[in-house]
């Protein structure tokens, strides 16, 4: 398949994969439920936390860190306070536990109270370079507050060579555009341009069977690697090609 096949193709495959049929069957389904802006991006910011593993056990814990919100999550946040920590008590999603969680809501009232909100956090460390220095500082402001060493490794570093797949899926989900109906396209401040693809086992293995990637493993230089191609076919929205890659792998298992 040469190139302008290739984007042809892809070209399809993100139209035919990006529409309302696919929330149901992913956990963006989650800040689906809320019209507020602040809701919204709580919502997608603890759900893409924990999304790996089964999506089935993703969708229904990250539902139950809805209801010990209230299902209203941006106030909650607000007007929390450490003697509340025992609402946590039980929550566990793989190695994510309820002190974890405990940790990221007096980190996100932080990033409120202190940094205007999550999109002012994460614009303040945008570069030439892109988005990735961007979610390396985001993690500097993120734990500011007092936390323990191990839940650091719940928020990736891609400064450190990490591909960051969980927090490049939320960054998709806030600053893509809404007018297919599964992304949201509330953050306006930060272009879709600068975006990188969530590189997870289904979009690497698709990319690599299609001459995308040539590095075997998924780490901060493949995801380098795949932004340069996939920029080159839509410079202005390299980012809707996710959808290609993985519903060719999930769902079509190519």
């Amino acid at each position: 398949m040469n190139k302008t096949d290739l984007k042809i193709f892809l070209d399809e495959k993100a139209i035919q994969y990006e529409n309302g049929d696919f929330i149901p069957h992913d956990p963006i389904q989650i800040p689906h439920q809320f019209e507020l802006k602040e809701d919204i991006e709580i919502a997608a910011f603890l759900t893409a936390t924990i999304a790996w593993g089964n999506r089935k056990s993703i969708i229904t814990n990250a539902t139950k860190m809805m209801d010990i919100m209230g299902n209203a999550p941006y106030d909650f946040i607000l007007n929390y306070d450490p003697e509340q920590a025992h609402l946590f008590d039980g929550f566990v999603h793989r190695t994510f536990n309820s002190g974890d969680l405990e940790t990221f809501i007096r980190a996100l009232q932080h990033i409120y109270l202190n940094h205007g909100g999550l999109e002012n956090a994460f614009k303040k460390g945008i570069t030439s370079e892109g988005l990735q220095p961007a979610i390396s500082n985001f993690k500097k402001l993120f734990f500011e507050v007092e936390h323990l060493p191990r839940t650091q490794k719940h928020v990736s570093d891609p400064l450190k060579n990490s591909a960051a797949k969980r927090i490049n899926m939320f960054l998709r989900w806030m600053v893509r555009d809404a007018n297919a109906g599964v992304d949201f396209g509330i953050w306006n401040t930060i272009s879709p341009s600068l975006l990188s693809c969530p590189l997870d086992v289904h979009t690497s293995n698709v990319a690599r069977k299609l001459k995308l990637l040539k590095r075997k493993q998924n780490d901060g230089k493949t995801l380098q690697e795949l932004d340069k191609a996939l920029r080159k076919m839509d410079p202005n929205d390299p980012v809707k090609y996710d959808f290609a890659l993985f519903g060719l792998g999930a769902f079509e298992k190519f």
